[in-house]
């Protein structure tokens, strides 16, 4: 995704230096205002889901686009092949980054599936998702697993208080062997977030960490483990001392909905039928380029540099044989991630814009994916699976029994492996089980003995054995991860994460600089957390920021917010009069 690993280094662009200048779409340098007429060019910077967004949304409106993208299209999105793992005619083994997950809750990324043609889908690439049966919670030490199954896409009648109280409890009385005062005040803490206003939300419950939220250090360790450390670690991959109760309980409110048939695009989990790239990115390049879009792959920006008139005026841009090059456009969207967007942005950008320097307040962190190739189909649950008390945080997914109208064993690899395994390690700074050491200490190979340890000790303890080490065909681990094992462990593919104050860091997509604008799931949307939903709905405000900026009569990007459960919204203003007149919110125990 326009990614770069090493240090930037110093560069003055010149005719030979650089190999000249590169202007898109025109022949020429842009100009500060370009010529009534003229297709605009834009250089999209970034080939991931917030660029390829960008890209679909400017095609479509008449823009003139080249994406940049350093390594592969589809960024932490795509699926990948595992090297030398074909035999015969078959595709080789496929690998991610991590198992791609589509829930009901998101509605702009759905709706971008929707306009990507897929041979015999009138759905298009949308008709591709397919909702699991079930998920797991997967326990040690012989606690039984539960096992839920998930529900449909039916809407329900308007809901009251009472009922989503009553779901909530009845939830975790039947699922988790806690002690019923505290499931009680869960619930309560849990209504106290759904009620409350907007500005609560934005100043009190930002500020506040969700293990404070709850009162994790006064419960059990169950209740710690599942309701503090399971939600932030597993679903927003943060620490629940540090992270916010505003993004935490807004991912939990919408799932809770999504779960109740509420404001939903679909199902609450939703897979694709096949590799990622296969079922979803492919299908994607292929439409934009016949919109006209073109692809730069192996191109690694370097830096974005502010001209004299206040503008962006080139991005220099290394080339796939290594030459740094300048190149320019009418406008510039930076849609790579934080972590790599921010090393680009020169000092004359950075002063013309005070939030470009916020982001640097921005945190990462590592959640990476690893994938287990079986000689049989485990006896595991049609779905999602979460490890809740692995050291490492690791949840999964059986992939190919999930693909239907693919067989696994005939149309990839060897011909022996039949199942992916596909599991997300969200903890990587805590020890393990077999070596005692944390993911970044071990190394690739003691990565995988040991996550393969900790899924056994979730699954194979309660007297079946649902995996065995026979059947264990092969593994890969993401290669952005790499050095773990030596004190300097880099991964390429980090995931922002929402410590309490984060939201007030996050930028804006368009930004003072006119012809320059952001887009990536760190730019400020309503899901507020690191998602391809969040990196599709940034870049549709990118290219309305744009569309504004070039005087374009093109209709503008509809971007969805999470639902609001209008029922609830009576209780919201009665909060934001007591906030405003410093009182807590009206069921807060305290």
């Amino acid at each position: 995704m326009g990614r770069t690993g090493s240090t930037r280094r110093t560069f003055v662009v010149g005719a030979a230096a650089a190999g000249g200048a590169v202007a898109l779409g025109t022949g020429t340098a842009a100009s500060a205002a370009p010529a009534q007429g003229r297709q605009q060019a834009v250089a999209v910077l970034g080939g991931g889901v917030a660029g390829l967004t960008a890209a679909h949304e400017l095609a479509e409106r008449g823009f003139a686009v080249t994406v940049y993208e350093r390594r592969a299209l589809g960024g932490k999105a795509r699926s990948m092949d595992v090297p030398d793992s074909a035999k015969g005619s078959r595709k080789p083994l496929p690998a991610e980054h991590g198992f791609r997950f589509i829930p009901g809750i998101y509605h702009n990324l759905p709706d971008t599936m929707r306009r990507i043609p897929f041979p015999g889908n009138a759905g298009g690439v949308w008709d591709n998702l397919i909702a699991p049966k079930e998920m797991m919670f997967a326990r040690n030490n012989g606690r039984e697993d539960l096992r839920i199954p998930i529900p449909g896409e039916k809407e329900p009648a308007e809901l009251t208080l009472d009922d989503i109280r009553r779901a909530l409890t009845g939830l975790l009385e039947t699922g988790f062997n806690l002690p019923l005062h505290e499931i009680a005040y869960f619930v309560n803490r849990a209504v106290v977030f759904l009620t409350s206003c907007d500005a609560r939300r934005n100043s009190t419950w930002e500020a506040t960490p969700w293990w404070s939220f709850v009162r994790a250090g006064q419960m059990s360790k169950e209740y710690q483990r599942i309701l503090a450390v399971g939600v932030t670690r597993n679903i927003v991959a943060t620490k629940a001392e540090e992270a916010s109760t505003r993004t935490v309980g807004t991912l939990g409110e919408a799932f809770v909905f999504n779960a109740l048939g509420r404001g939903a695009d679909g199902p609450p989990d939703r897979i694709l039928n096949a590799p990622t790239n296969e079922a979803w990115i492919d299908p994607w390049v292929a439409h934009l380029t016949s919109l006209g879009v073109k692809f730069r792959i192996g191109w690694t920006v370097h830096e974005v540099r502010l001209g004299g008139d206040g503008r962006v005026s080139e991005a220099v841009i290394e080339d796939a044989d290594g030459v740094r090059r300048s190149i320019t456009a009418d406008h510039y969207v930076s849609a790579m991630p934080v972590e790599h967007a921010r090393r680009t942005w020169s000092a004359g950008l950075r002063a013309a814009d005070p939030q470009l320097a916020r982001c640097d307040k921005l945190l990462t962190d590592w959640m990476t994916g690893l994938q287990f190739y079986l000689t049989e189909t485990p006896p595991v649950v049609q779905g999602h699976f979460n490890c809740i008390d692995s050291p490492w945080s690791l949840t999964a997914i059986a992939q190919a029994r999930h693909w239907p109208g693919r067989d696994f064993a005939a149309d990839y690899g060897d011909g022996v492996a039949k199942e992916c395994l596909s599991v997300d390690i969200s903890e990587w700074d805590k020890p393990g089980v077999l070596y005692g050491k944390t993911a970044k200490k071990c190394t690739r190979e003691e990565v995988a003995r040991e996550v393969w340890a900790q899924l056994k000790d979730a699954l194979n303890d309660t007297g079946k054995t649902v995996l065995r080490d026979s059947t264990l065909h092969s593994w890969f681990l993401d290669p952005g991860v790499d050095g773990i094992g030596t004190p300097h462990p880099t991964n390429q593919d980090e995931l922002l994460i929402h410590p309490v104050g984060t939201l007030h860091n996050r930028p804006s997509a368009r930004t003072t600089v006119p012809n320059f604008f952001l887009s990536g799931d760190y730019v400020a949307v309503d899901i507020d957390l690191a998602t391809m939903e969040g990196a599709n709905a940034s870049a549709r405000q990118a290219v309305n920021a744009l569309l504004d900026q070039a005087g374009s009569s093109a209709p503008r990007c509809t971007v969805t917010p999470l639902f609001r459960p209008p029922e609830l919204e009576s209780l919201k203003r009665h909060d934001h009069f007591r906030f405003k007149a410093g009182l807590p919110n009206a069921f807060d125990l305290g």
